[in-house]
């Protein structure tokens, strides 16, 4: 079996607002699809939508769901910009015990799931 991760979904409830902040933490475009009830704002990697924030019937956020971790340059300016835009820092920078393995941070996005950051050393 292959460990690779090959899609997420992060649920939102006010797609526009999730769009927006998502778009401004990372700053990039998020390509977008309307799909009668169903939303979804797509992240891209190499040529390809590796995931999406996702709005749909029964779909709903939670700060306990699946937590997955963006690689970030700074997650300090991450976070930073994570505050101005409505979310909060759940756990600070933190360095990861294991030698040479980087950090890692986890915050609140606008809709209430927690993220994760991922800094290489």
């Amino acid at each position: 079996m292959n460990n690779s991760v090959v899609f997420f979904e992060i649920p939102a409830v006010d797609f526009e607002r999730a769009v927006k902040f998502y778009e401004t933490i990372f700053n990039s475009t998020l390509p977008v699809c309307k799909c009668e009830k169903e939303k979804m704002a797509f992240f891209t990697g190499k040529n390809q939508h590796i995931g999406a924030i996702s709005s749909a019937p029964g779909f709903e956020p939670s700060p306990s769901g699946v937590l997955i971790h963006f690689d970030c340059r700074s997650i300090e300016n991450t976070l930073r910009l994570v505050t101005v835009n409505g979310g909060r820092t759940i756990i600070s920078k933190t360095k990861i015990e294991a030698e040479g393995r980087g950090y890692f941070a986890v915050f609140a996005d606008t809709e209430g799931n927690h993220i994760g950051l991922y800094e290489k050393e």
